[in-house]
């Protein structure tokens, strides 16, 4: 059935009774791109050969794969900078500071080690922190042992050449710059760091790949968001993540957007067809200790807390199957993300049942799963979880009015803040009213960071808002109103692209910190 207005532009796709207006039954790639499971791959390894024997047999057949992988530490080489100074008469022989003796950057790696223990201990996210590495100047950077495998460098710059930052950022490292004024020895960098080193004696930055964003002064909470948006950043850059169907793209199509997703994010996408998914899918159907497990975890799912069942039980059992057969592809090809194209017709042919409930128990799993395949969105959603380590939802915006937006889809997590679990009522899809999806009941005043990327992949946004209702309305059924501070006019004339990536928390400093090395332009909607 279409929806299209019959003064609809002939230009636009039509709109059908589904959220994403382009083919049910082929991809948009024309399998291009990469394949998964017996295609030949363009770049990358491609799995191939692979069937449910062997799938199953990864987890004894009675029992699920191991758990999601856990995000990569970012690995940190903290760096005092330090100089030696003998007093000579009637002359100045010190600059400014209080990091002047061999004694005293002794004292001052100690105080440096001691405050990087706590910040693990408090961090949010994994982060590995090498022995602080005392030098005078750049010469010594090839004595540093952990360096060379560091994503990011901690650089303490008490005193010293400016000529060791440079070769840092020549290395291609992340630096974030750590002066103290008042939390101990000064450090004669909090004076000269703009003048000298961002502004080269001039009056514009002329660095590159550092700017006045990476310069910390005292406060040990500062270097922390900038490490989590640093460790997001690098788990994001050149992940695996499996194409159910191909990737696409929201109404333009994967051609449009594929080769700067390519170049900006460098991420493995393999697709897996669906004619080798029914191929899976049966095989597990025909293995009855798989079909006695989905149902297993069916009933036990069914029996959580806030939990109803408002669909046929036998959509559910067929969602837990459809997880298993996930969580085994994405257990050989070793990765934790999974989208799924033509989520709105093909995959409930193939898996007699929607998806929408089994991507919302691989999120609360520590999965990182998406309908609809559209990579205008994705690496929005895939950035955002690695920054915050809690599943995050991708779905449709309204029209803003009354300083509020409804927001929707048919899918959702509800391990929000990757903890518990928010209410839910398991209903159908709403656009074909088959299988299961969640009504998910977000919480409400709890604040949340939306990420809303262009379609050009040339700007993302980002927006700040409070839950302040689960309406009911006749749309996708995980659904909530949010209030937001700007304008509500001025929200609708800036907006771009389509589809809306939204976590629990405010992240909006770490997701701009993050982006500027994509880079991606970052407009914070106020």
């Amino acid at each position: 059935m279409s929806f299209q207005s019959s003064e609809a532009l002939p230009a636009l796709p039509p709109v059908e009774a589904h959220c994403c207006p382009c083919s049910h039954h082929q991809s948009d790639t024309g399998m291009s791109r990469r394949s998964f499971l017996g295609g030949a791959a363009l770049t990358g390894a491609a799995l191939s050969g692979l069937n449910w024997t062997s799938l199953a047999a990864a987890s004894r057949g009675t029992e699920l794969p191991g758990p999601a992988p856990e995000r990569r530490a970012l690995k940190v080489q903290p760096i005092l900078q330090y100089g030696v100074y003998t007093p000579r008469p009637q002359t100045s022989w010190r600059p400014w500071g209080a990091v002047h003796s061999q004694a005293e950057a002794e004292a001052e790696v100690a105080r440096i080690t001691e405050e990087l223990d706590k910040l693990k201990a408090e961090a949010d996210f994994p982060v590995e922190f090498q022995p602080v590495a005392a030098i005078r100047g750049p010469g010594e950077l090839a004595n540093i042992a952990g360096l060379e495998g560091a994503d990011a460098v901690l650089m303490y710059a008490a005193c010293g050449p400016a000529a060791t930052f440079n070769e840092l950022l020549q290395a291609g490292k992340d630096v974030v710059f750590f002066v103290r004024d008042r939390s101990g020895p000064h450090y004669l960098w909090y004076e000269i760091v703009s003048p000298r080193f961002l502004r080269q004696h001039s009056d514009e930055r002329q660095i590159q790949g550092m700017d006045e964003q990476d310069v910390v002064v005292d406060d040990q909470h500062e270097i922390l968001w900038r490490l989590r948006a640093l460790c997001g950043w690098h788990n994001t850059l050149g992940s695996k993540i499996l194409a159910i169907g191909g990737p696409g793209a929201w109404a333009i199509g994967y051609n449009a957007i594929g080769q700067r997703v390519d170049e900006q994010w460098k991420l493995d996408i393999q697709t897996v067809t669906y004619d080798e998914l029914g191929k899976l899918i049966q095989a597990a159907r025909d293995d009855s200790a798989t079909v006695a497990l989905a149902q297993r975890r069916a009933e036990q799912y069914l029996k959580l807390p806030n939990t109803t069942l408002e669909t046929k039980r036998e959509f559910v059992d067929h969602c837990f199957l459809l997880d298993h057969v996930f969580r085994a592809l994405m257990h050989e090809a070793d990765c934790r993300a999974l989208t799924v194209h033509h989520c709105m017709g093909t995959i409930m042919d193939v898996s007699e049942t929607a998806a929408c409930l089994t991507l919302t128990t691989l999120n609360d799993d520590g999965y990182l799963a998406f309908c609809e395949s559209d990579f205008v969105v994705i690496p929005s959603g895939l950035l955002l979880a690695n920054i915050t380590g809690h599943p995050v939802f991708l779905h449709n915006p309204t029209w803003p009015h009354d300083g509020r937006i409804t927001l929707a889809h048919c899918t959702a997590p509800r391990k929000m803040d990757g903890k518990n679990l928010e209410p839910a009522r398991i209903m159908t899809h709403f656009e074909s009213d088959y299988g299961a999806a969640p009504k998910v009941e977000m919480r409400v005043g709890q604040r949340l960071t939306s990420l809303i990327p262009d379609f050009d992949g040339q700007l993302w946004q980002g927006l700040s808002s409070e839950v302040i209702e689960n309406p009911f309305l006749p749309i996708c059924r995980s659904q909530m109103d949010v209030r937001f501070d700007i304008d509500s006019q001025r929200l609708a004339e800036r907006l771009r692209g389509f589809h809306w990536m939204t976590c629990y928390g405010d992240y909006l400093r770490e997701v701009g910190y993050a982006l500027k090395r994509v880079p991606i332009g970052w407009d914070v909607l106020v």
